[in-house]
């Protein structure tokens, strides 16, 4: 049975497990958005790990999990805007449509996702953003956004780990703005 929870400090085992030795994505452990591009040139994946285990920690949430018989088969980050700042920044292609909804708290993103390799092509991203909506709505949301990848050559593309525009338009989010052909940001209006 699968279950899908907000991360809290007592489920960051599993969350340690589901990201591994190397902390996914090349050791990034879900800070890309969350830390300046100068802190990341100087981390290295332990500070990494230590830096959104103090996260967690601290809360709230700063995402989903999703646990299948006792283990962490996914991971989607989630919350507001202002909690993952590099997301927000001019010239990105996921940054807001207006200024002030960067700080906004009613204007949440959806900025990550990390799925174990064996629970890959099962749906587990889609359901990770049904719950993520639900999520949202429970914790005063507006807006719910995210900026994911239309195609990739290849379905292990790191740069997935956005998530794949058919997901969200199945969940219902619309277009917005597209500031680059193939990433376009999405909104679902609460």
């Amino acid at each position: 049975m699968l279950t899908i929870v907000p991360v809290t400090g007592d489920l960051w085992p599993k969350f340690e497990h589901l990201f591994g030795k190397q902390g996914a994505c090349y050791g990034c452990w879900c800070t890309h958005f969350r830390l300046p591009p100068a802190v990341r040139r100087e981390n290295d994946r332990v500070r990494n790990k230590e830096f959104i285990k103090a996260r967690i920690e601290t809360g709230p949430p700063p995402g989903l999990l999703a646990i299948e018989d006792d283990v962490a088969a996914g991971w989607m980050q989630i919350g507001p805007r202002a909690d993952v700042p590099e997301w927000n920044k001019p010239n990105r292609v996921s940054m807001p449509l207006e200024p002030g909804e960067a700080d906004d708290p009613a204007v949440w993103a959806i900025s990550c996702f990390f799925i174990r390799s064996s629970a890959r092509g099962k749906g587990l991203t889609h359901r990770l953003v049904a719950a993520g909506i639900d999520f949202a709505k429970a914790n005063g949301a507006r807006h719910l956004e995210a900026c994911p990848m239309t195609e990739s050559k290849d379905s292990r593309s790191v740069g997935l780990f956005v998530g794949s525009t058919r997901v969200f338009e199945k969940a219902g989010f619309e277009l917005v703005a597209e500031r680059k052909q193939g990433r376009p940001l999405m909104r679902l209006a609460m």
